[in-house]
């Protein structure tokens, strides 16, 4: 598959506007910062902003074995868009 990148490095949309993103919510175990994925879930959407969005309504009502610390999202080649635990700035 060919993927097309802008000279900043972000994926280009596709003819429908659309990217595939990876969203994974983790939990963070203290004694050594150690992630353990909890889930992971593909989710198509026009841009970065509108995948956050859902991340995040997702990291409040998604059914999972254990609460997650956080989340990130990857494109669709696994590079790491956004990282996010509740209490920082980054939106």
């Amino acid at each position: 598959m060919f993927r097309a990148y802008s000279q900043a490095g972000r994926p280009m949309r596709s003819k429908g506007g659309e990217m595939k993103f990876t969203i994974e919510f983790f939990r963070i175990r203290k004694e050594d910062d150690a992630h353990a994925t909890l889930d992971r879930i593909t989710h198509i959407a026009s841009d970065l902003e509108s995948a956050k969005v859902k991340a995040k309504s997702l990291f409040e009502t998604l059914n999972m074995p254990q609460n997650p610390d956080g989340l990130r999202i990857l494109d669709q080649d696994g590079n790491e868009l956004f990282f996010w635990t509740p209490g920082t700035d980054a939106s």
